[in-house]
Protein backbone atom coordinates (compact mmCIF):
# COMPACT_ATOMS: atom_id res chain seq x y z
CA UNK A 1 0.00 0.00 0.00
CA UNK A 2 1.22 3.59 -1.01
CA UNK A 3 0.62 6.39 1.15
CA UNK A 4 -1.17 9.49 -0.42
CA UNK A 5 -0.40 11.80 2.21
CA UNK A 6 0.14 14.95 1.07
CA UNK A 7 2.74 17.26 2.72
CA UNK A 8 3.11 21.20 2.61
CA UNK A 9 5.88 22.59 0.43
CA UNK A 10 9.08 23.13 2.16
CA UNK A 11 11.35 25.59 1.32
CA UNK A 12 14.76 23.61 0.04
CA UNK A 13 16.80 25.51 2.08
CA UNK A 14 15.24 24.51 5.28
CA UNK A 15 14.95 20.23 4.12
CA UNK A 16 18.73 19.51 5.40
CA UNK A 17 17.87 21.25 8.79
CA UNK A 18 14.30 19.92 9.15
CA UNK A 19 13.61 17.01 7.31
CA UNK A 20 10.70 15.54 7.41
CA UNK A 21 10.97 13.54 10.80
CA UNK A 22 7.69 15.09 12.73
CA UNK A 23 5.08 14.38 9.47
CA UNK A 24 2.78 11.65 10.41
CA UNK A 25 2.64 8.02 8.88
CA UNK A 26 -0.45 6.59 7.94
CA UNK A 27 -0.56 3.82 10.46
CA UNK A 28 -2.08 1.23 8.23
CA UNK A 29 1.81 1.09 6.34
CA UNK A 30 3.40 -1.78 6.62
CA UNK A 31 7.05 -0.08 7.20
CA UNK A 32 8.61 -2.86 7.12
CA UNK A 33 7.25 -3.41 3.73
CA UNK A 34 7.71 0.02 2.67
CA UNK A 35 10.96 0.53 3.45
CA UNK A 36 12.06 -2.36 1.57
CA UNK A 37 10.51 -1.14 -1.46
CA UNK A 38 11.85 2.45 -1.04
CA UNK A 39 15.59 0.35 -0.60
CA UNK A 40 15.19 -1.29 -3.87
CA UNK A 41 13.51 1.78 -5.78
CA UNK A 42 16.25 4.03 -4.94
CA UNK A 43 19.14 1.62 -4.94
CA UNK A 44 19.67 2.60 -1.53
CA UNK A 45 21.76 1.11 1.32
CA UNK A 46 20.43 1.24 4.92
CA UNK A 47 23.21 0.91 7.19
CA UNK A 48 22.66 1.03 11.09
CA UNK A 49 24.74 1.13 14.70
CA UNK A 50 24.27 -1.46 17.13
CA UNK A 51 22.68 1.33 19.49
CA UNK A 52 19.39 1.75 16.95
CA UNK A 53 16.04 0.10 18.37
CA UNK A 54 15.99 -3.30 17.03
CA UNK A 55 13.00 -2.77 14.46
CA UNK A 56 15.51 -0.79 12.48
CA UNK A 57 18.58 -3.22 12.94
CA UNK A 58 15.82 -5.77 11.28
CA UNK A 59 15.29 -3.87 8.38
CA UNK A 60 19.09 -3.13 8.03
CA UNK A 61 21.37 -4.08 5.18
CA UNK A 62 24.34 -4.09 7.18
CA UNK A 63 24.54 -3.56 11.38
CA UNK A 64 27.65 -2.82 12.94
CA UNK A 65 30.21 -0.74 15.06
CA UNK A 66 32.28 2.45 13.81
CA UNK A 67 34.59 0.59 11.95
CA UNK A 68 32.79 -1.69 10.44
CA UNK A 69 30.19 0.88 9.53
CA UNK A 70 33.35 3.10 7.89
CA UNK A 71 34.27 -0.05 6.07
CA UNK A 72 31.00 -0.70 4.86
CA UNK A 73 30.42 2.91 3.33
CA UNK A 74 33.71 3.48 2.18
CA UNK A 75 32.76 0.26 -0.65
CA UNK A 76 29.16 0.36 -1.08
CA UNK A 77 27.68 0.95 -4.63
CA UNK A 78 24.29 2.18 -3.50
CA UNK A 79 23.26 5.58 -4.73
CA UNK A 80 21.69 6.41 -1.47
CA UNK A 81 23.14 5.92 1.70
CA UNK A 82 20.72 5.89 4.74
CA UNK A 83 22.41 6.04 8.28
CA UNK A 84 20.46 4.96 11.38
CA UNK A 85 22.95 6.22 13.98
CA UNK A 86 24.56 9.26 15.10
CA UNK A 87 25.03 12.69 13.01
CA UNK A 88 29.00 11.82 13.48
CA UNK A 89 28.28 8.58 11.61
CA UNK A 90 26.34 9.75 8.61
CA UNK A 91 29.25 12.64 8.36
CA UNK A 92 31.84 10.09 7.92
CA UNK A 93 29.71 8.14 5.21
CA UNK A 94 29.66 11.50 3.67
CA UNK A 95 33.05 11.93 4.06
CA UNK A 96 34.12 8.95 2.28
CA UNK A 97 31.44 9.00 -0.55
CA UNK A 98 31.14 12.53 -2.04
CA UNK A 99 29.22 11.17 -4.63
CA UNK A 100 26.19 9.94 -3.20
CA UNK A 101 23.48 10.86 -1.52
CA UNK A 102 23.65 10.48 2.74
CA UNK A 103 20.78 10.63 4.62
CA UNK A 104 20.15 10.94 8.29
CA UNK A 105 16.16 10.10 9.77
CA UNK A 106 16.85 12.45 12.36
CA UNK A 107 19.50 15.27 12.47
CA UNK A 108 18.97 15.98 16.18
CA UNK A 109 20.44 11.92 17.01
CA UNK A 110 23.70 13.59 18.04
CA UNK A 111 26.51 12.21 20.25
CA UNK A 112 27.48 13.80 23.83
CA UNK A 113 31.23 12.67 23.15
CA UNK A 114 31.25 14.22 20.05
CA UNK A 115 29.23 17.68 21.69
CA UNK A 116 32.40 17.51 24.80
CA UNK A 117 34.85 18.32 22.25
CA UNK A 118 34.25 21.91 20.37
CA UNK A 119 36.40 22.59 17.49
CA UNK A 120 37.82 26.05 18.15
CA UNK A 121 38.68 24.53 22.21
CA UNK A 122 40.20 21.67 20.46
CA UNK A 123 42.00 23.82 18.16
CA UNK A 124 43.54 25.93 21.11
CA UNK A 125 44.00 22.53 23.14
CA UNK A 126 46.75 21.03 20.06
CA UNK A 127 48.57 24.89 19.90
CA UNK A 128 49.57 24.09 23.92
CA UNK A 129 50.87 20.79 21.81
CA UNK A 130 52.34 21.33 18.67
CA UNK A 131 54.90 18.54 18.39
CA UNK A 132 51.88 16.26 19.35
CA UNK A 133 50.49 13.24 16.65
CA UNK A 134 46.83 13.95 17.10
CA UNK A 135 45.17 10.64 17.41
CA UNK A 136 40.80 10.74 17.68
CA UNK A 137 38.07 8.42 18.44
CA UNK A 138 35.67 8.39 15.50
CA UNK A 139 33.24 9.84 17.67
CA UNK A 140 33.52 12.99 16.80
CA UNK A 141 32.84 15.74 14.32
CA UNK A 142 34.19 16.29 10.61
CA UNK A 143 35.41 19.43 12.55
CA UNK A 144 37.37 17.62 14.67
CA UNK A 145 38.74 14.89 12.55
CA UNK A 146 39.45 17.98 10.05
CA UNK A 147 42.38 18.63 12.77
CA UNK A 148 43.16 15.47 13.23
CA UNK A 149 46.70 12.51 11.88
CA UNK A 150 44.74 9.90 12.62
CA UNK A 151 41.41 8.29 13.51
CA UNK A 152 40.54 5.15 15.44
CA UNK A 153 37.26 3.29 16.76
CA UNK A 154 37.44 0.98 20.03
CA UNK A 155 37.86 -1.75 17.70
CA UNK A 156 41.39 -0.83 16.27
CA UNK A 157 42.46 1.88 18.50
CA UNK A 158 44.81 -0.37 20.37
CA UNK A 159 46.43 -1.87 17.26
CA UNK A 160 47.28 1.65 15.66
CA UNK A 161 48.34 3.39 18.56
CA UNK A 162 51.28 0.37 18.87
CA UNK A 163 51.84 1.42 15.49
CA UNK A 164 52.80 4.51 16.17
CA UNK A 165 56.79 5.75 16.92
CA UNK A 166 57.39 5.31 20.95
CA UNK A 167 59.30 8.68 20.89
CA UNK A 168 56.37 10.22 19.03
CA UNK A 169 54.14 12.23 21.48
CA UNK A 170 50.31 11.77 21.15
CA UNK A 171 47.28 13.77 21.84
CA UNK A 172 43.77 11.26 22.26
CA UNK A 173 40.96 12.50 21.99
CA UNK A 174 38.22 12.78 22.67
CA UNK A 175 37.17 10.16 25.30
CA UNK A 176 39.53 10.13 28.07
CA UNK A 177 38.25 6.79 29.41
CA UNK A 178 39.16 5.24 26.13
CA UNK A 179 42.43 6.55 26.05
CA UNK A 180 43.10 5.90 29.82
CA UNK A 181 42.32 2.40 28.66
CA UNK A 182 44.53 2.56 25.61
CA UNK A 183 47.36 3.78 28.10
CA UNK A 184 47.18 1.19 30.31
CA UNK A 185 47.02 -1.69 27.76
CA UNK A 186 49.93 0.03 25.44
CA UNK A 187 52.40 1.20 28.66
CA UNK A 188 52.34 4.52 26.02
CA UNK A 189 51.56 8.18 27.98
CA UNK A 190 49.16 10.27 26.01
CA UNK A 191 47.57 13.60 26.15
CA UNK A 192 43.89 12.93 26.93
CA UNK A 193 40.88 15.69 25.67
CA UNK A 194 38.85 15.54 29.02
CA UNK A 195 35.46 14.46 26.92
CA UNK A 196 33.19 11.19 27.74
CA UNK A 197 29.47 9.67 26.21
CA UNK A 198 26.79 10.22 28.79
CA UNK A 199 25.89 6.78 28.40
CA UNK A 200 28.93 5.14 29.35
CA UNK A 201 30.08 7.00 32.23
CA UNK A 202 26.28 6.23 33.65
CA UNK A 203 26.81 2.81 34.89
CA UNK A 204 27.08 2.26 38.50
CA UNK A 205 29.43 0.31 39.75
CA UNK A 206 28.16 -0.86 43.32
CA UNK A 207 25.08 -1.92 41.44
CA UNK A 208 27.23 -3.86 39.08
CA UNK A 209 28.87 -5.60 41.98
CA UNK A 210 25.92 -6.11 43.51
CA UNK A 211 24.01 -8.12 40.26
CA UNK A 212 27.46 -10.29 40.15
CA UNK A 213 26.07 -11.83 43.34
CA UNK A 214 22.93 -12.24 42.83
CA UNK A 215 24.57 -13.72 38.73
CA UNK A 216 27.45 -15.35 40.21
CA UNK A 217 28.49 -17.56 37.00
CA UNK A 218 27.52 -14.54 35.15
CA UNK A 219 30.64 -12.28 33.04
CA UNK A 220 30.42 -8.80 32.59
CA UNK A 221 31.61 -7.19 29.08
CA UNK A 222 32.05 -3.67 28.91
CA UNK A 223 32.63 -1.24 26.42
CA UNK A 224 36.53 0.76 26.94
CA UNK A 225 34.13 4.17 27.39
CA UNK A 226 33.22 3.26 30.44
CA UNK A 227 35.05 4.52 33.47
CA UNK A 228 38.07 2.84 35.02
CA UNK A 229 35.81 1.68 38.24
CA UNK A 230 33.18 -0.41 35.76
CA UNK A 231 36.30 -1.85 33.50
CA UNK A 232 38.18 -3.22 36.78
CA UNK A 233 35.60 -5.78 37.03
CA UNK A 234 35.31 -6.80 33.78
CA UNK A 235 35.41 -10.19 32.43
CA UNK A 236 35.84 -8.71 28.70
CA UNK A 237 36.72 -5.31 27.66
CA UNK A 238 36.08 -4.77 23.74
CA UNK A 239 34.03 -2.67 20.69
CA UNK A 240 30.61 -3.34 20.18
CA UNK A 241 31.39 -5.73 17.66
CA UNK A 242 34.05 -7.62 20.07
CA UNK A 243 31.60 -7.98 23.10
CA UNK A 244 28.82 -9.52 20.56
CA UNK A 245 31.50 -12.12 19.02
CA UNK A 246 32.81 -12.99 22.65
CA UNK A 247 29.22 -13.79 23.73
CA UNK A 248 29.06 -16.04 20.68
CA UNK A 249 32.20 -17.45 21.28
CA UNK A 250 32.12 -17.80 25.27
CA UNK A 251 31.05 -21.17 27.06
CA UNK A 252 28.89 -18.93 29.80
CA UNK A 253 25.12 -18.57 29.37
CA UNK A 254 24.93 -15.25 31.62
CA UNK A 255 26.37 -11.58 30.69
CA UNK A 256 26.36 -8.56 32.30
CA UNK A 257 26.68 -6.09 29.35
CA UNK A 258 27.83 -2.51 30.09
CA UNK A 259 27.51 -0.84 26.92
CA UNK A 260 23.97 0.94 24.87
CA UNK A 261 21.50 -1.67 25.36
CA UNK A 262 20.64 -1.60 22.07
CA UNK A 263 23.33 -4.56 21.41
CA UNK A 264 20.92 -6.64 23.59
CA UNK A 265 19.03 -7.30 20.83
CA UNK A 266 21.64 -8.69 17.96
CA UNK A 267 23.15 -10.49 21.04
CA UNK A 268 19.87 -12.41 22.21
CA UNK A 269 19.09 -13.20 18.20
CA UNK A 270 22.54 -14.97 18.08
CA UNK A 271 22.48 -16.33 21.23
CA UNK A 272 18.51 -17.32 22.27
CA UNK A 273 19.36 -19.64 25.05
CA UNK A 274 21.63 -17.37 26.88
CA UNK A 275 21.07 -14.85 29.47
CA UNK A 276 21.85 -10.82 28.74
CA UNK A 277 21.48 -8.28 31.58
CA UNK A 278 21.83 -4.99 31.00
CA UNK A 279 24.20 -3.38 33.30
CA UNK A 280 22.22 -1.04 35.44
CA UNK A 281 22.80 2.67 35.97
CA UNK A 282 23.47 4.64 39.12
CA UNK A 283 19.69 5.83 39.79
CA UNK A 284 16.54 5.11 37.92
CA UNK A 285 15.95 5.95 34.94
CA UNK A 286 16.75 3.88 31.20
CA UNK A 287 19.98 5.68 31.16
CA UNK A 288 22.02 2.86 29.44
CA UNK A 289 19.97 3.89 26.02
CA UNK A 290 21.51 6.61 24.47
CA UNK A 291 18.65 9.28 24.46
CA UNK A 292 20.82 10.42 20.76
CA UNK A 293 20.72 7.27 18.93
CA UNK A 294 17.14 6.25 19.97
CA UNK A 295 15.69 9.38 18.21
CA UNK A 296 15.75 7.61 14.89
CA UNK A 297 12.43 5.72 14.74
CA UNK A 298 10.84 3.34 12.01
CA UNK A 299 8.69 5.70 10.91
CA UNK A 300 11.28 8.51 10.66
CA UNK A 301 13.74 6.03 8.43
CA UNK A 302 10.28 5.62 5.84
CA UNK A 303 9.61 9.31 5.63
CA UNK A 304 13.31 9.75 5.57
CA UNK A 305 13.88 7.05 2.38
CA UNK A 306 10.54 8.24 0.52
CA UNK A 307 11.53 12.49 0.58
CA UNK A 308 15.09 12.05 0.23
CA UNK A 309 15.61 13.79 3.84
CA UNK A 310 17.21 15.32 5.36
CA UNK A 311 20.37 14.68 3.36
CA UNK A 312 23.77 15.39 4.79
CA UNK A 313 25.68 18.19 2.86
CA UNK A 314 29.45 19.37 3.67
CA UNK A 315 31.50 21.41 2.26
CA UNK A 316 34.21 19.99 0.04
CA UNK A 317 37.66 21.65 1.54
CA UNK A 318 36.15 20.20 4.98
CA UNK A 319 35.15 16.74 3.46
CA UNK A 320 38.93 16.13 2.23
CA UNK A 321 40.79 17.45 5.41
CA UNK A 322 38.52 14.71 7.17
CA UNK A 323 39.00 12.41 4.97
CA UNK A 324 42.84 11.95 5.56
CA UNK A 325 43.25 11.00 8.99
CA UNK A 326 40.00 7.84 8.31
CA UNK A 327 42.06 6.61 5.21
CA UNK A 328 44.74 6.17 7.39
CA UNK A 329 43.08 4.28 10.16
CA UNK A 330 41.24 1.78 7.20
CA UNK A 331 44.83 1.53 5.66
CA UNK A 332 46.15 0.64 9.56
CA UNK A 333 43.89 -1.50 10.40
CA UNK A 334 43.79 -4.26 7.98
CA UNK A 335 43.19 -7.40 9.94
CA UNK A 336 41.12 -5.96 12.36
CA UNK A 337 37.86 -7.70 13.01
Amino acid sequence: MTETLDLPVVDPSEIERIGFVDRPVDPTLDLFEEIERLKEEKNAVLLAHYYQEGDIQDVADYIGDSLGLAREAAQTDADIIVFAGAHFMAETAKILNPGKTVLLPDFNAGCSLADSCPPDEFAAFREQHPDHLVVSYINCSAAIKAQTDIIVTSSNAEHIVRQIPEDQPVIFAPDRNLGRWLMEQTGREMVLWDGSCIVHEIFSEEEIVRLKMRHPEALLLAHPECEQHVLRHADHVGSTSSIRRFAAESEAREFVVATESGILHQMQKDNPGKTFIPAPPDNGCACNDCPHMKLNTLEKLYLCLRHEAPELLMEEDLRVRALRPIERMLEMSAGVK
